[in-house]
């Protein structure tokens, strides 16, 4: 069984990084319910990295006892390789995203407080016709608002799209899809899914969405999106109008049952502790 478990962890890394989150964007039910979605996705991705690194652990007790240590010392090796290659990835990963992103928000932010009319404490206006409103991230965050959305909107579905750009900054959505997108560059080609990274994406929006729901109401966060749909956020910003027309059909649809939100997570129990199970064997 020691002998078998360090290929199960790597088989079960390649599972959850590649197979997983393509089976995973197809269960489009699951938009319904973004937490609980967005928990599951993350628990898969943190448990394919744990699967990845555990591999070298779970070698270690080979060399403890068997009767053919050089054999076991090269699967130790081996495994050895694969999480030090894993840990390597993602730390270049992280810091070539990091620095990309942060430099681009720096950038932005520093434009839009030159060009912008200040509006209380953090929002910038910027004299533009076309409806438009997103929010850059950070220590400095801002909400950005073109004029055109000002002129476009009454004050209760305006209301809507900056309690949907506050729940952006607020809940730091920024530093989940940062580490999403880490994961995503980290897992080699062809293995990582570019329709996974949409779906999380997405489903960001939508639990903002909630958020701008839940201050003024349905019907004012539904007409506001369709106003904002089309517009596109700069680089590096999240914007209300991304994916806007998915996501009013999925203010249309309701709230979710509740079992597809314990689905959601049991399935993101199973992906992040299957991976410590396997590791605690190998040392039993």
């Amino acid at each position: 069984m020691e002998f078998v478990i360090p290929f199960v962890l790597a088989g079960l890394a390649v599972l959850l990084a590649w197979v997983a989150p393509g089976l995973m964007a197809r269960q489009k039910r699951f938009r319904r319910a973004p937490r609980a979605a967005l928990v599951a996705w993350q628990a898969v991705s943190v448990g394919g990295i744990l699967a990845a690194l555990a591999a070298a652990p779970a070698a270690l007790p080979l060399l403890l006892d068997g009767d053919d240590p050089i054999m076991q010392a090269e699967l130790v090796v081996l495994a050895l390789l694969v999480s030090t290659a894993v840990l390597a990835r993602l730390l270049w990963a992280g810091h070539r995203v990091g620095t990309r992103l942060r430099r681009i928000r720096s950038d932005h932010r520093e434009l839009v407080d030159i060009i912008a009319t200040h509006d209380r404490d953090r929002v910038r206006i910027l004299q533009h016709p076309t409806p438009t409103a997103y929010c850059i991230p950070g220590r400095q965050s801002r909400v950005v608002l073109s004029q055109g959305v000002l002129d476009a909107l009454p004050e209760d579905q305006l209301d809507a799209v900056v309690a949907h750009e506050d729940a952006h900054l607020r809940s730091r959505h920024d530093l989940l899809l940062e580490f999403f997108t880490v994961v995503h560059e980290a897992v080699p080609r062809p293995l990582p899914s570019d329709a996974a990274l949409f779906e999380v994406r997405l489903l960001v929006e939508a639990l903002a969405d909630r958020a701008a729901v839940r201050r003024s109401g349905e019907l004012a966060t539904a007409r506001a999106l369709l106003t904002l749909a089309g517009s596109r956020a700069p680089e590096a910003a999240l914007g209300a109008g991304t994916t806007a027309p998915v996501r009013l059909r999925l203010l249309a649809d309701g709230p979710p049952p509740t079992v597809l939100s314990a689905t959601a997570y049991a399935w993101a129990t199973l992906a992040f502790t299957l991976p410590l199970i396997l590791l605690v064997l190998a040392w039993t």
